[in-house]
């Protein structure tokens, strides 16, 4: 297939359909078929794999070449020369109870938070040791003189490690392919292989693959070809990118130094196929502007020699979005038409935010595009279905995660679902009812009983109370508990097996994590139920599900990997921006930059220029779109640095037509975002007005509470929509330890410790109120929230000395008569009845009525009282018309509301000597005759105490949609 010896590297330029040049190339340098079956392909990925055999399926009839990867050098008679490497999972399911003793020893190494991260970073070093050749010793021998006390931290976590790279130590994956490599090569030193040999789009960024691919191009019959070489940059250039710590980031950085090992020059690199480029002049434009940045002074000399760039750009769109949502929106717009069309179309962007947004919008139109990243297997349903079960174990239930996993479509999928769902809303609504914020077993049974529905309540109390463990015990034993608890409850009340729970294609992924896990959990440390969860999820979150029926065929999402082997009409390259595409390293916890470089290990800038390599092959493409988003949620982004490149090189190119073009480009955008803004802006609609509905009399309120006559000042239309059309907030699930709680709360200890004071007065001291407090507040029952508690009960102790001393100061003047006093009084010539609850009503020796309030917070002022809270003033004037039964007091002497603010307690009173209850019940009678007059309408949020206060009807009301300035205009509804 070769002629001559010596290195022989071969190319192929960026834009070309990488794939099917290869095959072109082999069938035209094949003497015979017989010759091209006996060629050995080795390739990245398994996706080129699946390609080049597409590729030769849909050609004429041909034999194949073997085809096989370089990340598994082993054949047979290797593979059985070696050990079995170590599976991944095992290594770190070790790594993980190593590093656990190691921080039980030693704790102040790393939070044990930190556990699991600390396992995936240190595996992930191993495995960059193992491919690159570096030993521990060499890691040992840094210099690190100028290093603070991190670097022994360090070095106690690497030495944990030390023994899997001895000689009886398992081989990890990446381990045992170097292994296998270096017993190939030894073999192909003694007898070099005749046969054609060749490596096809790699880059050799990993050592191993770099020293596998320098070795067979110097194989008798042995090729490498490379992808995306760039044939436009000089050798001046070229000569630049010789170290590492300034050229990596660059795309050429790994075929320079492919080049050196092999004292090759950039002209010796051959074109393995003819096929041109789509846009040779676009190959031009961006080569240049991904030049290093030493040598970007090149622009000025080199810039004036390009062609037109008007011709060079004609198919290339530049797409500045105001925000993610809007380049979302703008490419699936695109790729609608793409679908529409029959043009393949491809985005390609590391960003999964952005590629799930775009998902989303596409399903608006019924496209599901082929996702080769798929979905996180922690995202499909039976993964979170798995998350949510093992998280039974760590933390109380509480009513959301309870009804979080009966609700689920996984739950109960065996016999009786449609039972199920219906016991799960009546079960529901009585938590929120009841106020459960954490469901109990027994509580649970007696409502089944209730609810005639016996055997379902005691499924539920059985499978999801009372679960939570603690203490250690084997991983093992932590997977089969919960993989039995979770095909329990997805097998149902009815049901005896898992029910639908390992079905479809996630099912069947997670079955086959599942599987792994139960065969390596023999090598894990024994744990508490928080760790086994956060190892749970993680576990379950290195697996990916795809569905290869359901995707359109032609519209596609691929990482920057996938870019490289496929083709399209169409490369969607976005989002853009710096610390998007190219990602910015990670943190390393182990070693800095130099010391990587002085180890031999991978620099950081090694995936930035592999990323840089990837936006160089698909910016060459046929048609390209540049996208970006100005904003992200958080704050302004900062574009991309190729993509600045780009544009700074085409501004400071008028001669060629730099601006010009790239006005064009960004004008071809800009009609895209045009288009998104026209699918965003809603129909045209009716401008909503300030509503001020009137209802027929037989639909308006004909009893309230006294309560309520503050909202019917402040905000009639809550009055309308609560009574009139009857809407109430559904009760929250998990109740929020709220004023309304702590308000009843108060309300109880007040009444109990006030009855035992009036009956012994010894009982009426600070301590027995704190006592009392501690007894009311402090059952868990009542208040399931341990800080809370707390918290309330200092309030309470904070104020006890005032209250006590205050309330000797009440009872020395009049004496309590009721407590929580229901009563009602009505108008006659109306219909209409008022209802209350006082507090607490105490009668003096002259028959003179003290009207009590307790507040938790602060009392409304006299100002707020004579004109909106009515409360006190009502009570007194229905308590003067016999409205509270069994009490009849000559008159009212004083109402008061007392605040029990902490650090401000005070009585306020109720202005009665300026308020006769006679003239509130008049101008009350006033106010229930104006809303019972047909014409007269509720109008929202009439008197706010502030603007920015929220009402409970302001979504059905459209408040945002008009303003409380806008004048309410009456409604007449029938």
């Amino acid at each position: 297939m070769f002629n001559g010896s010596g290195p022989r590297l071969f190319a192929l330029p960026p834009g070309v359909d990488f794939a099917k040049s290869l095959v072109a190339g082999l069938q035209a340098r094949a003497a015979s078929q017989i010759e091209l079956a006996q060629t050995e392909l080795y390739v990245g990925t398994e996706r080129m794999s699946r390609r080049l055999r597409g590729i030769f399926d849909t050609g004429p009839a041909s034999l194949l070449p073997q085809i096989r990867m370089v990340t598994d050098l082993a054949d047979p008679i290797i593979r059985a020369q070696l050990p079995e490497p170590e599976p991944a999972l095992r290594r770190r399911l070790e790594l993980t109870g190593l590093i656990s003793k190691l921080l039980d020893s030693q704790p102040d190494l790393a939070p044990r938070s930190a556990l699991f991260d600390l396992a995936d970073s240190l595996s992930s070093l191993m495995e960059e040791m193992q491919g690159e050749g570096v030993a521990p010793e060499t890691i040992a021998a840094l210099d690190v003189s100028d290093q603070s006390g991190h670097w022994e931290r360090a070095l106690s976590f690497l030495k944990i490690v030390q023994h899997y790279f001895q000689d009886e130590g398992t081989p990890d994956s990446p381990a045992f392919n170097r292994l296998a490599m270096q017993l190939r090569l030894a073999q192909w030193q003694d007898t070099p292989p005749q046969h054609p040999i060749i490596v096809a789009g790699s880059t050799g960024s990993r050592g191993t693959t770099a020293e596998f691919m320098r070795a067979v191009a110097t194989l008798p019959q042995g090729a490498v070809i490379l992808p995306g070489f760039d044939f436009d940059m000089p050798q001046a250039v070229w000569d630049r990118l010789d170290e590492p710590l300034s050229g990596e980031d660059h795309p050429q950085f790994r075929f320079s130094r492919l080049m050196q090992q092999l004292d090759l020059a950039p002209q010796d690199v051959e074109l393995w196929d003819r096929t041109p480029a789509p846009d040779p002049d676009r190959n031009r434009l961006i080569s240049l502007a991904l030049r290093p940045a030493p040598v970007t002074h090149q622009w000025m000399s080199e810039g004036p020699d390009l062609p037109d760039l008007r011709d060079a750009t004609a198919k290339m769109t530049m797409v500045d979005a105001a925000s993610l949502r809007d380049e979302a929106l703008a490419i699936a717009l695109r790729l609608r038409q793409a679908a529409e069309d029959g043009t393949t179309a491809a985005l390609i962007t590391p960003d999964r935010m952005l590629t799930r947004q775009v998902t989303s919008t596409l399903d608006r139109w019924g496209i599901l595009p082929d996702d080769s990243a798929g979905v996180p297997a922690q995202l499909t349903p039976p993964g979170r279905f798995l998350r949510h079960v093992a998280a039974l174990f760590s933390q109380p239930l509480s009513a959301e995660i309870l009804l979080t996993l009966l609700k689920h479509p996984l739950t109960h999928t065996g016999a009786g679902r449609g039972q199920h769902l219906q016991n799960t809303r009546n079960l529901e609504l009585h938590i929120r009812k009841k106020g459960w914020p954490f469901p109990r077993a027994d509580l649970i049974r007696a409502w089944g009983v209730a609810k005639e529905q016996p055997v379902w309540a005691d499924w539920v109390a059985t499978r999801f109370c009372d679960l939570q463990r603690h203490g250690l015990l084997p991983l093992s034993t932590w997977v089969d508990d919960t993989i039995t608890m979770a095909e329990a409850i997805a097998g149902g009340s009815e049901g005896d097996g898992p029910g639908t729970l390992w079905q479809e294609n996630a099912g069947r992924k997670l079955t086959q994590i599942i599987d792994e896990l139960r065969t390596e959990a023999g090598y894990g440390a024994d744990m508490d139920a928080r760790d086994f969860n956060d190892l749970f999820g993680a576990v379950i979150a290195k697996g990916e599900v795809r569905d290869r029926d359901k995707p359109h065929p032609h519209i596609l999402i691929w990482g920057t990997l996938e870019a490289r082997v496929m083709g399209a009409d169409l490369l969607i390259l976005a989002g853009l921006n710096e610390g998007s595409w190219p990602e910015l390293p990670g943190a390393d916890p182990w070693l800095n930059r130099k010391m990587r470089a002085d180890a031999g290990l991978l620099l950081p800038d090694r995936r930035i220029g592999l990323s840089a390599h990837d936006f160089q092959q698909a910016a060459a493409a046929q048609e390209v779109w540049l996208t970006r988003s100005l904003k992200s949620d958080e704050a302004e982004t900062v574009p991309s640095r190729w993509v600045n490149r780009l544009t700074n090189l085409m501004t400071g190119l008028p001669l060629r037509f730099g601006p010009e073009a790239l006005k064009t480009m960004r004008m071809r955008g800009a009609y895209w975002l045009a288009l998104t803004e026209a699918a965003e802006t809603p129909l045209p609609s009716l401008p909503a007005t300030r509503p001020s509905p009137a209802p027929p009399l037989e639909a308006r309120p004909r009893a309230l509470s006294v309560t309520e006559i503050k909202r019917l000042v402040r905000d009639p239309y809550a009055i309308y929509a609560r009574h009139s059309l009857r809407l109430r907030a559904l009760d929250p699930l998990m109740r929020a330890p709220d004023a309304l709680m702590r308000g009843t709360l108060l309300h109880e200890v007040l009444e109990h410790f006030v009855k035992d004071g009036t009956a012994d007065p010894t009982l009426m001291t600070p301590d027995a109120l704190n006592t009392k407090a501690n007894a009311l507040i402090g059952d868990p029952d009542k208040v399931p929230f341990p800080t809370i508690r707390q918290l309330w009960l200092s309030r309470m102790a904070q104020v006890a000395d005032w209250f006590v001393e205050s309330e000797t100061a009440r009872q020395s003047i009049a004496s309590p008569a009721k407590f929580e006093v229901h009563g009602k009084a009505d108008i006659p010539a109306l219909g209409f009845t008022l209802k209350g609850t006082a507090d607490r009503i105490d009668i003096d020796t002259r028959g003179g009525a003290h009207i009590y309030d307790y507040k938790t917070g602060t009392a409304p002022t006299k100002k707020e009282q004579e004109h909106f809270e009515k409360q006190l003033l009502l009570e007194a004037a229905m308590l003067i018309k016999g409205g509270f039964d069994g009490l009849d007091p000559r008159f009212v002497e004083r109402a008061a509301f007392i605040s029990l603010k902490p650090g401000d307690p005070k009585e306020v009173p109720a202005p009665l000597e300026d308020m006769d209850p006679e003239k509130v019940w008049e101008e009350f009678t006033q106010l229930i005759t104006a809303y019972l007059d047909p014409d007269k309408g509720f109008t929202a949020r009439r008197a706010l105490m502030k603007d920015t206060d929220i009402a409970d009807y302001d979504h059905l009301s459209r408040f945002g949609e008009w303003d409380v300035t806008d004048q309410a205009e009456s409604e007449t509804l029938t």
